[in-house]
């Protein structure tokens, strides 16, 4: 989908980039369709989900999301921009009604929230400096070369690492992509471990780092790794997840649902991965 046509339904639904505060109680679609309005946080991660620099909400997340507020017929979306490791947490205390960051379901997070069904797959990544001095290609690279690797705060790669037998020594955390290209490029850690969607654009950015090439797909008991992201809805809002399910099961039979991942970097076979798995398969792993 062009962005010409993202901006014009983000815009029929008179879509505002705010950053909410306090809390309210827990997300009920009937409360919401009420209001006309529904909080949906975003952790400024490109492309999953972010604000643009005109205040524009943007990502796979952001622009599904709207089409399905608009199918629900909820007239506006706040959009609430947070960190990563904020997401779960801000849903838990109401400060937001939905998530649309493309958060990897997975069995810890399903204990504290609920998923959707997943509406995208992608793969991982490492983002290095130019030229690749350390010679790093694999996640498993950091458990025995001593280098450091940065990871996000919050981010599902700390529990890949640590399956790998990382080192918790070897670990560096940081609060947001944007602080990635300064702890490699600085030598802060030899390398940035995310999606390789994130390392994609990342790279693009500054010419001092680039995504590692000859890259490993990391494999935990045997299974290559692959995340599937979805939706995210506080525990007490199952009305809500299950109207959002509706309609992302028939959006995601549509040619726009595809355009919008592709506009976005997500691959065919990343598109199709989102239907190989089902979040009741994904939360019980």
């Amino acid at each position: 989908m062009n962005s010409a046509k993202i901006k014009h339904i983000l815009g029929s639904l008179t879509v505002g980039a705010t950053l909410v505060a306090g809390a309210a109680h827990a997300a009920d679609l009937d409360q919401i369709r009420e209001r006309g309005v529904i909080r949906i946080a975003v952790a400024n991660e490109i492309p999953y989900g972010y604000i643009d620099l005109d205040g524009t909400a943007k990502g796979a997340g952001p622009d599904v999301a709207a089409q399905l507020a608009e199918r629900l017929g909820i007239g506006r979306i706040e959009w609430v921009a947070t960190g990563f490791s904020s997401l779960i947490p801000g849903l838990q205390a109401d400060r937001f009604d939905m998530v649309a960051a493309e958060m990897a379901i997975l069995p810890q997070r399903c204990r504290q929230v609920l998923f959707s069904e997943p509406n995208s797959s992608y793969g991982e990544g490492l983002l290095v400096a130019a030229g690749n001095p350390d010679d790093i290609h694999a996640y498993e690279d950091f458990a025995r070369n001593g280098k450091k690797v940065a990871i996000m705060a919050g981010a599902d790669q700390l529990e890949m690492l640590q399956a790998l037998g990382v080192p918790e020594a070897s670990m560096v955390t940081i609060a947001n992509n944007a602080d990635a290209i300064s702890t490699v490029s600085t030598g802060r850690a030899s390398a940035y471990a995310a999606t390789s969607l994130t390392v994609s654009g990342l790279a693009d950015k500054s010419g001092r780092v680039e995504g590692a090439g000859s890259f490993r797909d990391p494999v935990v008991d045997g299974q290559p790794v692959r995340s599937w992201g979805g939706f995210t809805f506080a525990q007490r809002s199952e009305k809500l997840r299950d109207a959002v399910n509706t309609e992302l099961q028939a959006f995601k039979q549509t040619p726009e649902w595809r355009a919008i991942l592709t506009e976005y970097g997500f691959s065919e076979a990343d598109a199709e991965g989102s239907f190989q798995r089902t979040t009741a398969e994904l939360c019980t792993e």
